[in-house]
């Protein structure tokens, strides 16, 4: 009887550690995995090309941007006591304002729904605006406006570089005119704690950094600039140039406006 029961623990242990063993597996079944399976994950066809879930985020995104932003930068104009912050409230109010029509007309189109509040977080970021006063609210409108526009930059390089739908690879590009230019702008005050920014980005971090090594105090031999060869006769220029200023309008047409939504 001792052996049986023995043998009976034996084989009970056997089948609860098979069991352990392939609970994982069952569990994760269903779970998108990556690679191909992640991007052809909630994807849809459209006349523009394939629509992603990646895709559909970044519209909601530019929405949600808008909705806080321009109120801030609205703001800023009324009661900013510099004129470096009612400059920059004057970006956010232009580049939102353009930047959300086109959100909105390229959504109707390819039939997502967009948000019509801030989130709440954003929401506490206004507040904490209206209550600020003086050097505080600057340096508050400075970085708490620097630090949306940087993660917002990265998930906007991101989507354009990926996307395979033409309405979503253009609105990117048109965001990330904007969402620069207003970088920009808010560096320009001076106000903004790159310190801060830094610190922060290193806690989301988890691969070492890598790159040359850290100067010791000897120059460097000095590269050799790359020259174009041959008699090429060159008709664009540099993209940007030393000290002129950011523009917001670089020729793109006006957005569309959204069509209306049939009964």
């Amino acid at each position: 009887m001792r052996r049986i029961n023995g043998t009976a623990l034996i084989i009970a242990g056997l089948i609860a550690t098979v069991a352990a063993l392939a609970f994982p597996v069952w569990s994760y079944a269903d779970r998108s995995g990556t690679g191909q399976a992640n991007v052809a994950a909630s994807t849809v066809s459209t006349q523009w090309g394939p629509l992603t879930a990646s895709d559909r985020d970044l519209l909601v995104k530019v929405r949600l941007a808008g909705l806080w932003e321009l109120p801030a930068g609205q703001q800023a104009i009324d009661r900013a006591p510099t004129q470096a912050i009612k400059d920059c409230g004057d970006h956010l109010v232009v580049g939102h304002t353009d930047l959300d029509k086109r959100a909105i007309s390229v959504a109707a189109k390819l039939g997502v729904e967009l948000p019509n509040q801030p989130t709440e977080q954003q929401q506490g970021w206004l507040r904490e605006l209206s209550e600020a006063q003086g050097d505080e609210y600057e340096r508050k409108f400075a970085n708490l406006l620097r630090n949306a526009h940087g993660k917002v930059f990265s998930a906007i390089a991101l989507v354009r570089h990926t996307t395979r739908n033409e309405l979503i690879r253009q609105l990117a590009s048109d965001a990330n005119v904007t969402v620069l230019d207003h970088i920009t702008m808010l560096e320009a005050t001076g106000k903004v704690d790159f310190d801060a920014l830094a610190n922060e980005a290193a806690g989301t971090l988890t691969e070492s950094p890598s790159g040359p090594p850290p100067p010791n105090g000897n120059l460097p031999p000095a590269a050799a600039p790359i020259e174009p060869t041959g008699n090429e006769t060159f008709t664009s220029e540099p993209s940007t140039q030393p000290g002129a200023p950011t523009a917001i309008n670089t020729n793109r047409p006006d957005p569309e406006d959204a069509p209306t939504p049939s009964p």
